[in-house]
């Protein structure tokens, strides 16, 4: 199986047993009076609901098209929520017969991590890759945005103010828009009422 970063997924829990008591000994408003202990709650992040809606179209694609920057090589688009597993999805994106490159979302400690995974026809990895970065704010459901990390800089200068946005309108686009020093550099749109059959699995994968 490729070698890639796969970090489990952290769920962060509320523990709600405590009972609070008003003065003269009764119990205060809402707490558990019957001295049972309460079940915990989990707490759900914008970062968790996130990667829970794109798990929700696993295994479905959709086909896209260029709509900002270079178009040459983006004429026909397909994203595939391939691989869905506990903190992490694998979204291959196919540029016509061009099966190089796969975007994983994965869940960290912090929040939520965005690689690309480029790969040779030979399944090897592309000299550049793993670029991507980490969110740096809370984001929501819909949107999360990822700044360019310190590996990305170091492998790619010219990238280290890259950008790269995710953004689902539900049942109707997942949009993928990357910036540089603030600027728009490329935009991917894919329609979510067109699903397309399911593509072969990307260079590096076929064994998976």
């Amino acid at each position: 199986m490729p070698n890639r970063r796969n970090l489990a997924a952290v769920p962060l829990l509320l523990a709600s047993g405590l009972i609070l008591t008003a003065c003269g000994g009764e119990p205060a408003p809402g707490s558990n009076a019957g001295g049972d202990e309460m079940p915990d709650v989990a707490i759900s992040t914008p970062q968790d609901a996130f990667l829970e809606n794109l798990a929700s179209m696993c295994g479905r694609a959709f086909a896209g098209r260029a709509t900002f920057g270079s178009t040459e090589g983006f004429e026909e688009l397909t994203m595939h929520i391939r691989e869905c597993r506990e903190g992490e999805v694998l979204i291959p994106l196919h540029a016509g017969a061009n099966r190089s490159r796969t975007w994983i979302v994965t869940r960290t400690a912090e929040g939520l991590r965005l690689k690309h995974d480029h790969r040779l026809e030979d399944g090897s990895e592309d000299p550049v890759t793993q670029y991507g970065g980490d969110t740096a704010v809370p984001g929501t459901e819909w949107e999360q945005s990822f700044p360019a990390d310190a590996e990305t800089a170091a492998l790619l200068p010219e990238a280290a103010t890259n950008e790269w946005t995710m953004t689902l309108e539900p049942g109707q686009r997942f949009i993928y828009h990357l910036t540089r020093d603030g600027a728009p550099r490329a935009t991917f749109e894919f329609d979510l009422t067109r699903e397309v059959l399911a593509p072969p699995a990307p260079w590096g994968y076929e064994g998976n």
